[in-house]
């Protein structure tokens, strides 16, 4: 059955991006995080993942900083079985299905109404799933959202297409839902924003990057006193570094023994409220 997606935006359309990472790493030999739906959605709708020309680097960091935002969801699940979850920007991510989360827990999903209809196509339903069509700098969708729950809250890859005024304003309005929850996010340093704005696989996007960067992970504690660090996780210094291929293995080994060095590329930053 031929399956018709809405006529994407730009910044929509930015989603096939961080599938397609997603997709590759399942195709690799031996992947990071093993998004088999991922793959199974990129050739059930035919798309051309070679336009991005993305080597194994990007790919391999697309499907890590997910996993450990994966990890951030579970244990936070795992310690509140009656959970809330977010998923900002959530394009075409399975994270509800890689999580699994128990009936207990209700999921959102949030990204722009035709993004959302796109997943209604794609994906199978769950109950405790839902999907928010709403701009996310439009902060009254947040009302479809219970407040009366600890949440946990992902926003992968988002906050770089985000200013820094919408960024700050986006954490207040979450943070003060809340009873409280924890966020997990990528920390795109000053450097990995102007990097990403030069390296061919993400050009495609580079005119949509908002966000200057910041590069002290304690910088948002500062634009939110309910904010708490709880880790930098750096992605150079975390186990499945060891399974990367041997050259890529080598220079993230090397990178690893300087956090400023790490921070040059994406790292994913967790916080309590």
């Amino acid at each position: 059955m031929t399956i018709t997606l809405p006529e994407f935006t730009p910044m929509e359309d930015s989603l096939w991006l961080t599938l397609c990472g997603k997709a590759l790493d399942y195709r690799r030999p031996d992947p990071i995080l093993g998004d088999q739906m991922a793959d199974e959605i990129v050739r059930r709708l035919g798309y051309d993942c070679g336009r991005f020309k993305l080597s194994e680097s990007p790919v391999i960091n697309i499907a890590h900083r997910s996993k450990k935002m994966d990890e951030v969801a579970a244990d936070f699940i795992a310690r509140h079985p009656n959970a809330v979850g977010l998923d900002l920007g959530a394009g075409l991510d399975s994270r509800l299905f890689r999580l699994n989360p128990p009936s207990t827990v209700d999921w959102y999903d949030v990204d722009f109404p035709d993004v959302i209809t796109a997943r209604r196509k794609v994906m199978p339903e769950r109950a405790n799933g839902h999907g928010i069509g709403a701009d996310l700098v439009d902060l009254n969708w947040l009302e479809a959202v219970p407040s009366d729950r600890p949440a946990v809250i992902i926003a992968d890859g988002l906050l770089a297409f985000l200013t820094q005024e919408d960024m700050i304003a986006l954490l207040k309005r979450l943070t003060d839902r809340f009873p409280s929850g924890e966020i997990a996010f990528n920390g795109y340093s000053r450097f990995a924003i102007w990097a990403a704005k030069k390296y061919r696989g993400t050009q495609s996007v580079s005119d949509l990057l908002k966000s200057p960067g910041f590069d002290d992970p304690r910088e948002p504690e500062r634009w939110n006193p309910r904010l708490k660090l709880v880790r930098e996780i750096l992605l150079t210094r975390e186990p499945e570094v060891a399974r990367f291929p041997t050259a890529l293995r080598l220079f993230t080994r090397l990178s690893a023994r300087s956090a400023a060095w790490s921070r040059k590329g994406t790292t994913v930053l967790h916080y309590r409220f």
